[in-house]
């Protein structure tokens, strides 16, 4: 008789810790900004992304970034994924890391030879983007964002 109350026991743990984790897998991920990235030109190296919450080193200076994160490529797209984003003012910006260096590289004249984008698809004119171009609103919840790589 113990052994079957012990069975019954074990079972209702198991049931009770399944269906905690089955509620836990349904439920979305807070405050999530995924950033899709197409254009790639080729699947080689890898994608470099960066958060950005002020205009400050946007979107050269990658040590003035709010978060970092980096992706690898598949049929020339790519994903990148920030959790726990707290709500604010946000601009990403993105380079294709080619020769998986960790940095952009560039010509003489400092124009990327890798490609670039930026969040609103924000262009620069003679130089990168602005801040307030490619900048966003973030509230709460899952926020999807689109990039397409452009090669200069």
């Amino acid at each position: 008789m113990l052994t079957i109350l012990r069975a019954r026991a074990s079972i209702g743990t198991l049931l009770v810790v399944a269906a905690v984790a089955l509620s836990q897998a349904q439920q979305p991920q807070v405050n999530l900004l995924h950033v899709a990235i197409d254009g790639l030109r080729n699947d080689t190296g890898q994608v470099l992304c960066a958060l950005f919450s002020s205009a400050e080193g946007f979107p050269k200076s990658g040590t003035k970034a709010a978060a970092h994160a980096t992706s690898q490529i598949s049929h020339g797209q790519a994903v990148c994924e920030f959790p726990g984003i707290a709500p604010g003012t946000y601009a990403v910006s993105v380079f294709h890391d080619e020769n998986s260096n960790g940095k952009m590289d560039t010509n003489f004249m400092g124009i990327p030879r890798e490609g670039v984008g930026a969040s609103n698809n924000a262009k620069g004119h003679f130089g990168p983007p602005k801040f307030d171009a490619a900048a966003f609103q973030f509230s709460r919840g899952r926020l999807d964002l689109k990039i397409t790589i452009n090669y200069l």
